[in-house]
């Protein structure tokens, strides 16, 4: 039927969007898509921590707390409670978009200012998402996959930091790339045997292969005794907020930036699903996802975390284990939630070997790229669609790539240009607003009915 918002499941599926799966594997791909974004989510906070010089009380309660808010969120996108929730096999961490302001407001006005401008932005989501199907010319699916492309190509070189990682003392210098290079082989060899019990699990091979390396040639340590006991529970406001208005534009921004990378990433998933990337449905699907991102934000803010989006990394275990089912999020959140409130559990789990994430994460971040390229082509390359991608590729790789040039502009441009995700983001969109349609291209959110 052609109002049909379902189509037929791809090939590469094992297990569609509604289909419930056996408790065993639905605990295998949770453990493998938590695996794939936990990094993720803790590394904002290590790394602003690490900036800022917090105290080790303060990068903990972070750390938890977005392991935290990770769960509340991918509970409610793969839930899909009344409005709020795309319903798809959507996870929510840490954004990175927000690295640049957080950073901003921290060395201004420490924790507090950080959180009062997070909370005071946060509105932008919800303010946005009923408007959605009118905004559909600004967030096409063509928009969409650039965002997405870029996102992955963004991120690819943070997988290599781990790679080139020494894993251990008096270790050779290729030793790394060598673990990383058995934990991808391992993958695709798991891959390769084509049966779908190797693909669910395929991800944890990797892994395995990494960790045995790494045990065979006495690589493996225990992680650092906590501090803080053995359950950490949210707090409400911790250290308080406080506001300046010269911070506010700059927020506001990257929630918008935010709002089309969690599209983008939504409608890629909805793709790989086998649902259609247009119409009503689908429009009803990303405003109720974008709210469940407005929602979670502000729990955040409210508990002392940073904003969060829905991540891409997902998509790449999608492709590999060809699990799509939602149902699996209420594994994923559970267990995201004992990283966060059980701290000693989520030492355990960061303490994996530097080589064998950045293996790990090379392959997942290929897959987002690949994601975004799937919607560009959904989208056509006509010649017009090819200058907005070309146009949009070019300023958002190598605007980011003149720091020099960078500091010398005001701070609005400099934070929109330092992000390659915002830099090409924007550009694809005036492009696309500017260029006359020559074709009648796909568009992400449907129409008024």
């Amino acid at each position: 039927m052609e109002n049909d918002p379902v189509l037929r499941p791809p090939n590469n599926l094992v297990y569609g969007l509604e289909d419930r799966m056996p408790p065993g594997a639905a605990l295998l791909v949770s453990l493998q898509q938590v695996s794939a974004m936990v990094v993720g989510v803790i590394t904002p906070a290590l790394l602003l921590s690490s900036i800022l010089k917090f105290s080790a009380a303060d990068t903990a309660y972070l750390t938890s707390m977005a392991l935290v808010a990770a769960a509340i969120g991918t509970f409610l996108q793969t839930t899909r409670i009344g409005p709020i929730g795309s319903g798809l096999l959507s996870v929510t961490g840490t954004s990175f978009a927000f690295i640049q302001p957080l950073s901003q407001a921290g060395h201004a006005g420490g924790l507090p200012l950080m959180f009062g401008m997070s909370l005071a932005a946060a509105p932008v989501n919800l303010v946005l998402a009923p408007f959605l199907p009118r905004l559909r010319k600004f967030f096409s699916p063509l928009v969409c996959g650039i965002v997405v492309l870029l996102v992955g190509l963004s991120i690819i070189p943070e997988a290599m930091y781990g790679i080139i990682a020494s894993p251990g003392l008096g270790a050779p210098s290729w030793a790394g790339a060598a673990i990383a290079g058995c934990v991808i082989a391992a993958v695709v060899v798991a891959q390769a045997v084509g049966q779908p019990w190797t693909r669910l699990a395929g991800i944890i091979f990797g892994v395995a292969a990494g960790y045995l390396v790494c045990g065979v040639f006495g690589y493996l340590h225990a992680p650092p005794p906590g501090e803080n006991g053995w359950i950490t529970l949210p707090r409400l406001a911790p250290h308080g907020f406080s506001f300046r208005w010269e911070f506010l534009l700059p927020f506001c921004f990257i929630y918008v930036v935010s709002v089309m990378e969690s599209l983008g990433d939504m409608t890629a998933t909805a793709q790989l699903s086998g649902l259609k990337t247009r119409g009503a449905e689908h429009g009803l699907r990303m405003r109720a996802g974008i709210y469940a991102d407005g929602i979670t934000t502000v729990i955040s803010a409210l508990i002392g975390s940073f904003p969060s989006t829905t991540y891409a990394q997902n998509n790449g275990v999608i492709q590999i284990t060809g699990v799509a089912s939602r149902y699996v999020g209420r594994w994923m959140a559970a267990i995201l939630a004992l990283l966060g409130l059980f701290p000693f559990v989520a030492r355990w789990v960061t303490a994996m070997p530097a080589p064998v994430l950045g293996g790990l994460a090379l392959m997942l971040f290929g897959f987002v790229s690949v994601a975004g390229l799937r919607l560009i082509a959904h989208s056509g390359l006509s010649h017009r669609n090819a200058l907005v991608v070309a146009l949009a590729l070019a300023v958002g790789i190598g605007a980011p790539s003149q720091a020099q040039w960078l500091s010398t502009l005001p701070s609005f441009l400099r934070t929109l240009l330092e992000s390659g995700v915002s830099a090409g983001g924007v550009t694809a969109l005036i492009l696309n607003l500017a260029l006359p349609s020559d074709q009648e291209s796909p568009m992400a959110f449907g129409t008024e009915e």
